[in-house]
């Protein structure tokens, strides 16, 4: 296997390679490129870069083929732009690039989303009329989140139209208390299921094993 001496990739680590402008029309595709871009995404891409600027450059080999950010150059193509900003990877040897090519989209591909928070956070765009098709969503996704979000001054609708038992508490937090709060939810939440509660958000559960716990050890102390 081709691997990198240890010391190099130290110094590739500590000393990561400058940003620097590179004309789009010398920017080689990669022939083998397996990812695919349909229109639709290139013009998505398009009305990203639009929207928030050019926020994660081209990664290229010493010799300007792409190894990450096809899918940006040709949005760039679309757009109209001449030079975009690019890193370059000429520590990488052949076998490689090549490898970082697939695992670039891959990698990115495993990570998921805590749809609670994705489906509050669409919603509070939404609230304040963000345009939410420029994330990328389709509209169908968005409508789906949309209607399932959790508004901030209600409770959800469950398919029976009937709350039951239930109720939504909101609090404010300092940052530093937020992280030691969601440190220790994340922790609650890894224990499994909260007994038979038939509250199905793996929040409040995580939050109500939180309280038992406090309660048994400091119950007493009241």
């Amino acid at each position: 296997m081709n691997i990198l001496d240890p010391n190099e990739t130290r110094a590739a680590a500590l000393n990561p390679p400058q940003i620097e402008m590179r004309d789009v029309q010398s920017l080689l595709p990669y022939a083998q490129n397996a990812r695919t871009h349909s229109l639709a995404q290139i013009e998505q891409i398009a009305a990203s870069i639009r929207e928030f600027g050019w926020t994660n450059p081209v990664l290229i080999d010493g010799r300007g083929g792409i190894v990450a950010g096809h899918g940006r150059v040709r949005a760039a193509q679309l757009l109209g732009i001449v030079a975009v900003p690019c890193i370059c990877l000429s520590h990488l040897n052949e076998a490689q690039r090549r490898a970082y090519i697939l695992a670039d989209n891959q990698l990115a591909l495993r990570a998921g989303w805590d749809e609670e928070l994705l489906r509050l956070e669409l919603s509070e765009l939404d609230a304040i009329g963000y345009e939410l098709p420029v994330i990328g969503f389709s509209t169908d996704e968005l409508e789906e989140f949309l209607r399932l979000a959790v508004p901030l001054d209600g409770m959800p609708i469950l398919p029976s139209g009937d709350r039951g038992e239930f109720q939504q508490m909101t609090f404010t937090l300092h940052d530093s208390q937020a992280e030691r709060v969601c440190a220790a939810m994340a922790i609650a939440a890894a224990m499994g299921s909260y007994g038979d509660s038939p509250n199905q958000n793996m929040n409040g559960n995580a939050l109500a094993r939180i309280c038992e716990k406090f309660l048994a050890h400091y119950g007493n102390h009241r």
